[in-house]
């Protein structure tokens, strides 16, 4: 309305023309499927992973929607802005803002599409190293701390890496353990013990146990090395220490898989592609 000095037709020409009515159309179609991506500066201390997600696979796997996710993790890591607003609001280039080209993205493509989330790694005498499964389904950053380069540290970190999208752990170590986390547990295998009728002086026992257990299963560095079970993961990153000669001590992950905690709506295909070709 300003451009057009208050003129309604002529703004919703313009609207037309940069494609945002079309855009807003799609806004509220589910947007789960996409790709996970990472960018790293070329010392590998600073790190970046995103997700940008799409209605379907297929425009997951167009060449124009793989570049788009890729520069975004570029602006993401070249800007550093704090949360997604700042994000959005960065130059992408002669194109404008990275809000303004995806929604031309939206318009060209035909489906709706979304940077739904990002976050970067960067600490002091820390490196980072990445991994991507599944052609961009999972994505993960370790960040490591360590004297040693990150081209030193890249098949440490790489294991380390297939193995956290492999198992999924929800902590590093047991140190790192949310104390209430702990608490809810206990609480739930305590009456776990209880319902199966065990006597009540060897629950406690049996939920120590178990809790021992979980942990073994939760925690990165006490779950066996997924690429050799005879040791667990804490005692590979130390033999791989031991053989650089320099300490490596694994400080943070993160890891991204596509379209987790989005409701997805189930469609049949062939009826989708019936209502178009009617319509």
């Amino acid at each position: 309305l300003v451009e057009t000095d208050g003129d309604i037709e002529k703004a919703i020409e313009v609207l037309r023309e940069k494609g945002l009515a079309k855009a807003a159309k799609k806004a509220s179609r589910v947007a789960s499927e996409g790709l996970v991506t990472q960018a790293f500066s070329q010392d590998g201390k600073k790190a970046v992973i995103v997700e940008v997600n799409s209605e379907t696979d297929f425009v997951a796997k167009n060449a124009e929607f793989v570049e788009f996710v890729n520069n975004v993790a570029a602006v993401a890591l070249e800007k550093s802005p704090s949360d997604l607003e700042g994000l959005l609001a960065a130059s992408y280039g002669a194109e404008g803002t990275v809000s303004e080209v995806l929604q031309e993205k939206i318009s060209k493509i035909g489906e709706n599409l979304s940077i739904r989330r990002f976050e970067s790694l960067e600490a002091p005498g820390t490196v980072n190293v990445g991994y991507i499964h599944g052609g961009g389904r999972i994505g993960v950053v370790v960040t490591l701390e360590t004297e040693a380069s990150q081209q030193d540290v890249m098949a440490v970190g790489r294991d380390v890496a297939m193995q956290i999208a492999s198992m999924n752990p929800k902590f590093i170590s047991e140190k790192d353990v949310d104390p209430e986390y702990l608490e809810s547990e206990k609480k739930i295998l305590m009456q776990q013990a209880i319902n199966e009728g065990k006597p009540a002086d060897i629950v406690e026992k049996m939920v120590v146990g178990r809790l021992k257990k979980e942990l073994k299963e939760t925690c990165l560095l006490e779950q066996k090395f997924v690429k050799d079970n005879e040791v667990s993961v804490g005692q590979y990153v130390e033999a791989a220490a031991k053989s650089l000669g320099k300490s490596i001590v694994v400080k943070g992950m993160v890891r991204y898989e596509v379209g987790e905690g989005i409701e997805k709506k189930e469609e049949n295909f062939a009826e989708e592609v019936a209502k178009q070709m009617n319509s």
